[in-house]
């Protein structure tokens, strides 16, 4: 017996109730933690664009750099943490995002995936969005701790470094040990101090885990 073919309704429903479900999940997805996927080398754009056609939310941070290219200069759009890609999943979805050509794997601990903050990728992401030099920059935590407080960048926290053309707010993702440096002038930064906690007998010692701010 021939199977009779649907009609342009039944398709159209069809395709309705696909994209519902998509919406459903995407929906629920973008309530999930971010999580940094491992790819292989020179992957990470095919990697998030594949992860986007399955409705997941993605980050691939780019900078700009200028590269020899035969005789010429040739700008280029380079990953600023070259061998991760980072996506918002929830662990139901887990063995769809490994099932994606080019992940190797979920950064975590073990075999327990490891979250990253959303204040972590809201600093990345900003930070590329202003539109300021950026290049990465070797993993830093130690030093000065700033919040650049005017400009594209007002709000962001990180490390300052003065190097021999100008200063740099370093910013970090903690879990995979790598930081991005972005160009600030000087005067657009106070240093992050912990606040003095006041005690009965009038004696302010630190400790809190508020933070005031001072001008250098």
């Amino acid at each position: 017996m021939n199977r009779k073919a649907p009609s342009a309704a039944e398709g159209g429903r069809e395709r309705s109730t696909s994209s519902m479900e998509l919406s459903k999940m995407q929906s629920i997805e973008s309530k999930a933690p971010w999580f940094a996927v491992t790819v292989k080398p020179n992957h990470d754009k095919a990697v998030a664009a594949a992860l986007q056609v399955r409705g997941l939310e993605v980050f691939l941070p780019l900078y700009r750099a200028r590269r020899r290219w035969s005789d010429r200069m040739k700008e280029l759009q380079l990953p600023l943490f070259p061998g991760y890609v980072f996506c918002r999943f929830t662990r139901e979805s887990r063995a769809v995002v490994l099932s994606t050509p080019g992940i190797t794997s979920v950064v975590g601990f073990g075999h327990q995936p490891a979250p990253i903050p959303e204040t972590e990728i809201e600093s990345v992401r900003i930070t590329v969005a202003s539109g300021l030099p950026l290049s990465p920059w070797p993993f830093l935590r130690a030093g000065d701790r700033v919040r650049i407080e005017h400009g594209p960048l007002a709000g962001i926290e990180g490390v300052l470094l003065q190097i021999k053309d100008g200063w740099r707010v370093v910013v970090s993702i903690e879990l995979l040990q790598r930081s991005v440096a972005v160009e600030v002038d000087r005067d657009m930064v106070a240093r992050v101090y912990p606040a003095p906690i006041m005690d009965r007998s009038g004696f302010a010692w630190s400790g809190s885990k508020e933070v005031a701010y001072a001008r250098f």
